[in-house]
């Protein structure tokens, strides 16, 4: 305790307060983690139930399997109380990398499982304000249970950095597709929006807003279809999940553009501009705006239509060769974004159907008139959608077939040559507490033996 100078009153120094805060997120968490476990356990067993009952067995199978299940349930205890570590896992291969760190092929040693691990600096999350992005993404990849989000089995952390052990899906991601086609059918646009319609809502009836939906962030697993990834910029019912974003680009003045058609060749030169930079601008921090919804721009409020907007981008550039606002900078994206009225504009070169584009202006419009918003109905029953078979497209052939070799094949994702394995520096351990309750264990992920 110091002695304050005025009224000679007591007052905690900051160390004291920053033990206070340390202690009262401890026992937070140790409560809220106990209760959280109960509530998934009975959940467990609720599905079972309903699955013995759909399955028409008599009482003895039902004992049978509710024995073997409560071993799993006691077996599930008992490696929730291992340490996970790097050492439980054997590294084979850089396949992305980003701001913050880096994605890895990695084998658990144990069961021989291959995974897609995720790696955060913590110096750097730190030093970028970034602790409320990663735990906003660990809490929707542990609520998410639904084949439209890629599952996540562990995390973990030490002293330098966050882990995420997610399944690993061969696929590559959307960017990577578009990248390696000039411009995809209405065909297959109409499969690739179809699915990502359902794996947005399937989120935002969790409550969470995604807010960063781009290409990169549309995962391909092995059949060839969608899973939704990336919730750094997620934002939902928690305060801690809450974040400025782009601010610096908010700052930009507007400015006047013309909305001459392009010609055949400013078409092709826009193409060509647009794939030789985006790969660069998916791993920097910077990033690039030309997703993001002029409202969420404007701090002044939005709601989860702005994904339905992202959605309306990612359609155009599927069909066009690139996004409508593309520009030679962020700034200048930012702004033809924000004067979108003028500047959302289809070449004439690039000849699509009328359905499919009013389906893209009914996406990037006004959030108020914004098809998906309120009800995701409304952007499901457009006639771009028809003859979509909404309840079974998971289960039917992907519009484009995924060649995989193996269960390790990398071959659609990119190459790091040059990737180094050190450790960051340290950061400072008595601010490590900020990362506290970022471990999880997936019941099945400990469970499951044999291939995931």
């Amino acid at each position: 305790l110091k002695m304050s100078d005025r009224n000679h009153e007591p007052s905690l120094s900051n160390h004291t307060l920053e033990k206070v805060k340390k202690a009262k997120v401890t026992i937070e968490t140790f409560y809220s983690n106990l209760l959280n476990q109960q509530i998934e356990r009975e959940g467990r067993m609720q599905v079972l139930e309903k699955s013995m009952q759909k399955d028409g067995l008599n009482e003895d199978q039902c004992e049978k399997k509710r024995m073997q299940h409560a071993q799993k349930e006691t077996e599930f205890l008992r490696l929730k109380r291992t340490r996970l570590g790097l050492g439980d896992f054997e590294m084979l291969k850089v396949i992305g990398r980003g701001a913050f760190g880096e994605v890895r092929l990695a084998q658990k040693k144990d069961t021989g499982h291959i995974y897609a691990m995720k790696m955060l600096r913590k110096k750097d999350m730190m030093e970028k304000e970034q602790v409320a992005h990663v735990r906003a993404e660990r809490d929707i990849l542990v609520e998410a249970e639904n084949p439209w989000v890629v599952k996540m089995f562990y995390s973990f952390q030490d002293l330098y950095n966050l882990y995420l052990i997610m399944e690993f899906l061969p696929g590559g991601d959307m960017m990577t597709l578009l990248m390696n086609k000039d411009t995809l059918t209405e065909e297959q646009t109409q499969f690739y929006i179809a699915e990502a319609v359902l794996a947005i809502n399937s989120i935002h009836e969790l409550g969470f807003i995604h807010r960063d939906i781009k290409p990169d962030n549309l995962l391909i697993d092995a059949r060839g279809h969608i899973k939704l990834s990336d919730f750094g910029l997620c934002t939902g019912l928690k305060k801690a999940h809450s974040t400025d974003y782009y601010r610096d680009l908010t700052q930009a003045q507007p400015i006047d553009f013309t909305t001459r058609p392009l010609n055949a060749n400013d078409s092709r030169r826009k193409a060509e501009t647009w794939k030789s930079k985006r790969r660069k601008l998916a791993y920097s921090t910077v990033g690039t705006p030309d997703y993001i919804a002029p409202e969420v721009f404007q701090q002044s409020g939005y709601n989860l239509s702005c994904d339905w907007w992202s959605l309306g981008v990612i359609m155009y550039e599927s069909l066009i060769g690139y996004p409508p606002f593309c520009s030679e900078s962020p700034q200048e994206t930012y702004r033809k974004v924000m004067n979108w009225r003028n500047t959302l504009v289809f070449p004439d070169e690039v000849p699509i159907s009328d359905i499919a584009r009013n389906l893209i202006l009914s996406l990037c419009t006004d959030p108020e008139k914004r098809l998906g918003f309120p009800e995701v109905d409304s952007l499901k029953e457009h006639k771009f959608f028809k003859d979509v078979d909404w309840i079974h497209i998971r289960d039917r052939p992907a519009a484009i077939t995924m060649s995989i070799k193996s269960l390790t094949d990398t071959s659609n994702f990119d190459e790091f040559p040059d990737a180094d394995l050190k450790l960051a520096d340290q950061i400072d351990e008595n601010k490590d507490w900020v990362f506290i309750n970022y471990t999880y264990k997936r019941f099945e992920g400990l469970t499951q033996r044999g291939s995931l």
